[in-house]
């Protein structure tokens, strides 16, 4: 699963007063207008780009040479614009700003570009996204301010792989893991903030970066402190204490009041039940069908994300319109699950769950014992299964100890990310990424039509043609499903209103809480006079 979020900054000591349990409320709106103070349900483990920090984008510490614009185009950040490409997709150049400096004072050049991107690659660094990069085989110093790419294969959605952020190149002069890196804790880019402390467990805070290449952002101090459980951030909130923080939906929905508003952004983030197709019965592709039409999508949508979110049959939503095939879709009809099933030899045994040569119909799925949603997805989606025959037991489990049980067992999966399909769709469904990663097609599922169009959408320049391999990708995974996806959420968050100016609705990753939401682009924000 991807890692997200983070922020940071001095602000007056009445705002720094939190513990865990026992923090002193300031008075409603009391801060001052260049501040804000966050609360977030996750805190990050690393803060460095190369271990899965603001791997989408939109984390402050850092730039990359491109930045996701909010609405599904890419726009220039430390590049001076989008890379230029030949004809057949392999070679990208990229011109970097002149004058931008890291935190530290030091120059940005085109080593640094070439050192971070070297390092993904390089096993020496143990980077941990350094599977997402395995298109990339040589990265070129033209000269100071130009860096080319070149690609062991065409690879049109190269330019969203140009988010990720820029590191000083003397940070990775040792060839060794980045597990103990200073940048884990203290990181130094070209960002708009700066952090300025990191109390684990408690909170962070960060500044703004009066040499930042776009301007100094006029929020100056970022403060976000970190409460792990829903109705404890809810709670403080409506105290007053919070500026705004990222909750479920329906809990959002209750709490925007009193001089706050709640807002509900569209995402590319899927919530599925990946099923293992080793298993005995979940690798039979009729149970696998079966469950997809028995699953009541729209009734867990209104029942567990109080009507926030959309539907989802296939990892593409709506949102990627163009790619977006609408017919690819599982209709709710548990009478014709019931029918593949009795077609497939799957007998109702006596105590309902059905039965197939002595086996019964039964599959553990997991879920985080900290994620309320997924819990609720899963026990939504147990209910569903029941109705056609087939046993789900669930476990609540620690995110550290799911790993070891993927083979055999399934689990509540989360991920997305809108920039582009490929990023979307092939690493869940890919038959090649199988062992590359832990949740990179974690069920095995193989499917030769669906990699072959996944691979011709990656390699293909023309965006029309690209469009129709990935409507071809969703036609032919309903027509042979490996996951049951359930829906794309809506992230919900509660802000204070009237004091800044400056939010823009975002389609959001996978990754959210104040890493995006409404403070996505927080570094353009102004105080109302």
């Amino acid at each position: 699963m991807p890692t997200r979020r983070q922020f940071l900054s001095a602000v007056p000591a009445a705002l720094t007063l939190f513990a865990a349990g026992c923090s002193a409320p300031t008075a409603p709106g009391s801060g001052p207008s260049d501040s804000l103070l966050l609360a977030d349900g996750f805190e990050p483990d690393s803060l460095h780009p190369l271990l899965g920090y603001a791997q989408e984008g939109a984390g402050k510490f850092y730039d990359g040479l491109l930045a996701f614009d909010g609405r599904g185009e890419m726009r220039p950040a430390l590049a001076t614009a989008l890379p230029e490409s030949t004809s057949d997709g392999k070679r990208w150049t990229a011109r970097l700003r002149q004058g931008v400096h890291f935190h530290d004072g030091t120059p940005l050049t085109a080593r640094d570009v070439a050192a971070t991107y070297r390092a993904v690659l390089d096993p020496a660094y143990a980077s941990t996204i350094s599977s997402d990069y395995a298109m990339l085989g040589e990265v070129r110093e033209l000269d100071d301010h130009t860096v080319q790419f070149e690609l062991k294969y065409p690879y049109a959605p190269w330019p969203a792989k140009l988010v990720l952020g820029i590191v000083p190149a003397k940070s990775l002069a040792d060839r060794r893991p980045l597990e103990n890196s200073p940048l884990n804790t203290r990181p130094v880019g070209t960002g708009p903030y700066r952090l300025v402390e990191w109390r684990r467990g408690d909170q962070m805070r960060w500044e703004a970066n009066p040499q930042h290449w776009a301007g100094e952002p006029a929020i100056r101090n970022v403060t976000v402190v970190f409460a792990k459980d829903d109705n404890t951030r809810a709670q403080r909130l409506r105290t007053g204490e919070f500026d705004g923080t990222v909750l479920p939906p329906v809990l959002a929905d209750s709490s925007g009041q009193g001089g706050y508003r709640v807002v509900h952004h569209k995402t590319a983030d899927y919530r599925a039940i990946m099923l293992p197709n080793d298993h005995p019965v979940t690798g039979d592709r009729a149970v696998r069908l079966a469950l997809n039409h028995a699953v009541n999508r729209k009734g867990m949508i209104d029942a567990v994300l109080g009507g926030h979110g959309e539907p989802a049959h296939t990892p593409i939503p709506s949102s990627m319109s163009g790619y977006h095939e609408p017919a690819a879709v599982f209709a709710h009809d548990p009478a014709k699950a019931r029918r593949i099933l009795d077609d497939a030899g799957w007998r109702t045994g006596p105590d309902g769950i059905r039965q197939r040569d002595g086996r019964r119909a039964s599959v553990t799925v997991m879920y985080f014992a900290d994620d309320s949603l997924r819990k609720n997805l899963a026990q939504a989606f147990a209910s569903d299964a029941k109705e056609i025959g087939i046993e789900v037991q669930l476990a609540g489990v620690d995110r550290s100890a799911a790993a070891e049980r993927l083979a055999t067992e399934g689990i509540v999966l989360g991920g997305g990310n809108p920039i582009d399909p490929d990023l979307q769709a092939y690493s869940s469904l890919h038959s090649s990424v199988i062992g590359t990663g832990t949740y990179n097609n974690p069920g095995k599922y193989r499917n030769r039509e669906v990699d072959e169009a996944l691979d011709r959408g990656r390699r293909t320049l023309d965006r029309q043609q690209r469009a129709e391999h990935y409507k071809q990708v969703q036609r032919a995974y309903v027509a042979d499903p490996g996951l049951v996806y359930l829906a794309f959420i809506d992230h919900s968050y509660v802000m204070r209103e009237g004091r800044w100016s400056g939010y823009q609705p975002v389609v959001e990753p996978h990754t959210h809480g104040t890493t995006w939401g409404p403070w996505w682009n927080v570094e353009s924000w102004k105080p109302v006079a």
